[in-house]
């Protein structure tokens, strides 16, 4: 899709495929491979002193990038055999790269793999697409250490995966743009030190494929920035729907999508409007019934979850979508939409855990970016399942991947502060999507600034430096 920084494209194992194909029309295959096999031998070079290295080769493009770093390293004086899987095809441009090699080559096999060392896994690159079997296993698994070229082998490129077995690197060197096998869990613990590297592909190319998944970072999106007239309409209303039980959740979204720029945020408590007359004295706590509050239009922009039980979310999470309102569903709503996706069209963003996911959509099993693609598409809004790499999926394709975060965000409520800082950027105009992706990487930086053992309302105090952090990288070439 078109008008996305290239800068921050992921492609998929195919995608990368054709622009292989694409690049190929102007620089020879041989040329790519000879650029490639450079960049690893030179940033291996920079990675670890002299040593004894062996090169284990696949019989495609990749064991010939391989026998490229091997030639490369030998020349630089280091010690370097070749242990090959299986010899190239003959008169391949893999076979055209490896006859340039005139050092050792040494049966591929676990007892040479242990002599060396360091091993340089040029056997599968980002493209495999089923389990990998011995003796390959057996090998990596003598190693010392491990450079991979591309992807450690075994780890499924598309969707991080493992297949079989993989060996954890400690270096892996990829080309041109990262892959989703590289963000995505098990696959990124298993990269060790990650560097992508240029081998003279050009960006253009770019133009000729349909990217629709990238890296989520500031110039992705752009968050809005004040002008001279702003007020506290213009920036937004953000209002909650609250329950009786868990009257904490929805203070929490309140507080943060305050901190993160709502010009007014509003509660509608009900009968639980005692539980928020302490709270923060800019807060605003409705009593009146839900009806009488849909009938102020510039309250376009609701949240409906946090705190709430499934029979309080079936109480107004259908008013709000007859009401045309801008929905932000999380927490309870799962609970009530439990089996019944269908429940939730309407909204314009769907906040998920993994086990939330699971409980609307079913497990998402081997491929996560497909399940939640499918998930956004079903219900006709985005899709943010939350984790260590947290998925951002539009019903229109386009993905975002965050790997901008910490395990610290493992805590109660903290999604419950996303939420607010999601419907903070909604309010201020902000598309769905690009308001998730935002809200998502905001949250994680507010998180990182916030240090280790933090709880949901140590975010708060970040989000404004988070904030100004984004706007200034957003404009960044």
């Amino acid at each position: 899709m078109s008008g996305q920084p290239d800068r921050f494209a992921i492609l998929s194992p195919d995608e990368m495929g054709s622009i292989d194909h694409i690049a190929s029309r102007f620089i020879p295959v041989t040329t790519l491979m000879e650029n490639a096999g450079r960049a690893v031998a030179h940033t291996v070079r920079r990675f670890t002193k002299p040593c004894r290295v062996l090169v284990l080769c696949g019989p495609g493009n990749n064991g010939g990038d391989g026998y490229v770093a091997a030639r490369y390293l030998a020349d630089m004086g280091w010690p370097v055999a070749v242990a090959a899987l299986v010899e190239p095809r003959p008169g391949s441009d893999a076979a055209s790269v490896a006859a340039r090699f005139h050092g050792p080559h040494v049966p591929f096999a676990p007892e040479e793999a242990a002599r060396v060392d360091l091993v340089i896994d040029a056997v599968f690159g980002a493209g495999l697409s089923r389990d990998i079997q011995e003796p390959v296993p057996s090998v990596l698994a003598a190693a010392k250490r491990v450079v991979a070229i591309d992807m450690p082998s075994g780890i499924d490129g598309a969707t991080g995966q493992i297949r079989g077995y993989a060996r954890p690197a400690d270096l892996t060197v990829t080309f041109f743009r990262a892959k989703p096998g590289h963000l995505l869990l098990p696959g990124r613990q298993y990269l060790g030190q990650f560097e992508v590297r240029d081998i003279g592909i050009s960006a253009a190319t770019l133009k000729d494929v349909a990217v629709t998944t990238w890296r989520n970072e500031p110039g992705l999106w752009k968050l809005p920035v004040l002008g001279l007239e702003a007020h506290k309409y213009s920036r937004g209303v953000v209002s909650l729907c609250a329950g009786e039980a868990m009257p904490g959740a929805a203070r929490l979204a309140a507080t943060s999508a305050r901190r993160t720029g709502a010009g007014l945020v509003r509660i509608a408590a009900g009968k639980a409007a005692p539980a928020f007359r302490l709270g923060e004295p800019g807060l605003i706590i409705d009593e009146e019934p839900l009806a009488d509050l849909l009938k102020d239009h510039r309250r376009r922009t609701w949240i409906c979850g946090p705190g709430l039980l499934p029979e309080e979310v079936e109480q107004v999470f259908p008013r709000l979508v007859a009401a045309d309102r801008q929905i932000l569903a999380d927490a309870g709503a799962f609970s009530w939409a439990a089996g019944a996706p269908e429940r939730l069209r309407g909204a314009a963003v769907l906040t998920p855990h993994a086990g939330e996911f699971a409980r609307v959509f079913g497990a998402p099993e081997a491929d996560p970016p497909a399940a939640v693609r499918a998930a956004a598409k079903k219900v006709n809004a985005v899709v943010v399942l939350k984790g260590a790499t947290s998925i951002i999926a539009s019903p229109d394709g386009r993905m975002a991947l965050n790997i901008h975060a910490t395990s610290a965000l493992g805590t109660a409520g903290s999604g419950d502060t996303l939420t607010g800082v999601i419907g903070a950027l909604l309010a201020a105009g902000m598309e769905p999507w690009e308001a998730a992706c935002a809200g998502v990487w905001l949250h994680g930086e507010a998180a990182l600034q916030a240090g280790d053992w933090l709880i949901a309302e140590d975010l708060d105090m970040h989000l404004g430096a988070a904030r100004d952090r984004a706007t200034r990288l957003q404009f960044e070439k």
